[in-house]
């Protein structure tokens, strides 16, 4: 009876032992509150931390894997990343993947539209600058100086730039307002747009949010602009889509802070100082000549298109935005 009773045990024993083992084999990240669970403990997120996790999609770049968008938020703070999960659940990665047949900037290159954008440069150039841009930004400011005085005088044909909105709204109050109306400027003049870009950067300081259209109209004015036009522009919002289309994109592309830019869909974040710029864009250059798999001249299947009627002239844990 002994050895019986010790041989029911043990089998009780296996019995719960694969039981436990089936209970921790069946945890998968495609189980929205376990991979909350596990990311919460993973990158510290305390309860104040909102978490959204997106349904999973199959991920284009690595067979077998799929994609899962995860947001944290606390208040007006947020940041976005993307797993990558194994096709059994209990693999998870995050990590740039590339094909060596592709530009490695590919996945960006195809979501920066410039259509219907203000430029500067030469069409058809082997670089393109794409800059997301905040005129309350002081950043955005001295970035904006450093192009204006430099880019065109050192590379008069090779780089085109385009121009998009992305107004930090939580920070700039009057911010997005000036996007509405610079787009207005563009809108009815597009030439115009650069004047406007280089005057609100100067002008910076002295403008706020109840000043902002008295000061705008009396630059117009000055300009020998069409002021009615213009003021029945900005009073109506028709620019505002417009806008809102260039926010939704640089959320897209999880952009974090002003300014940001792209160089032939590589991203340089933040202020960068000439010389910088100028040795990644010669290196650009050169490398495009054999591999002709980015800018406006490359016949790659993946391009920027050009700007429709753009002037040409010789973008604890939850990190705070930045200017």
């Amino acid at each position: 009876m002994a050895h019986w009773s010790r041989t029911l045990a043990a089998a009780v024993a296996l019995v719960c032992a694969a039981a436990g083992a089936e209970t921790k084999a069946a945890k998968s990240a495609f189980d929205k509150a376990t991979l909350e669970i596990y990311l919460r403990h993973l990158n510290l997120w305390g309860p104040q931390v909102s978490v959204e996790i997106n349904d999973p999609v199959p991920s284009p770049t690595l067979p077998g894997f799929s994609d899962v968008r995860v947001k944290a938020a606390s208040g007006p703070r947020s940041i976005e990343a993307a797993y990558l999960v194994s096709a059994d659940g209990r693999k998870i990665l995050q990590a740039n993947v590339y094909d060596i047949e592709w530009n490695p900037f590919r996945e960006d290159l195809a979501k920066l539209s410039t259509d219907g954008d203000p430029s500067m440069g030469t069409p058809g150039a082997t670089v393109v600058l794409v800059l997301f841009s905040d005129f309350q930004c002081s950043f955005c400011r001295d970035e904006a100086i450093m192009l204006r005085q430099n880019l065109l005088k050192a590379f008069p044909t090779q780089v085109r730039l385009y121009f998009k909105d992305y107004p930090l709204e939580t920070i700039h109050p009057w911010a997005k307002a000036a996007a509405e109306m610079g787009r207005c400027v563009f809108r009815a003049n597009a030439p115009a747009f650069w004047d406007f870009h280089d005057w609100i950067f100067d002008k910076q300081a002295d403008i706020n949010g109840e000043n902002l259209k008295t000061q705008v109209m009396t630059w117009a004015s000055e300009q020998k602009l069409d002021t009615l036009q213009l003021n029945q522009c900005i009073d109506t919002h028709a620019t505002a889509a417009k806008v809102d289309s260039s926010i939704a994109l640089a959320r897209e592309l999880r952009l974090g802070s002003t300014p940001m830019m792209f160089v032939n869909g590589r991203r340089v974040p933040g202020k960068i100082e000439f010389e910088t710029l100028k040795n990644l864009i010669d290196t650009e250059i050169a490398y495009q000549k054999t591999a002709k798999n980015a800018g406006e001249d490359c016949g790659c299947e993946v391009a920027l298109p050009a700007a429709a009627g753009a002037p040409v002239a010789p973008k604890p844990l939850i990190p705070e935005p930045k200017n």
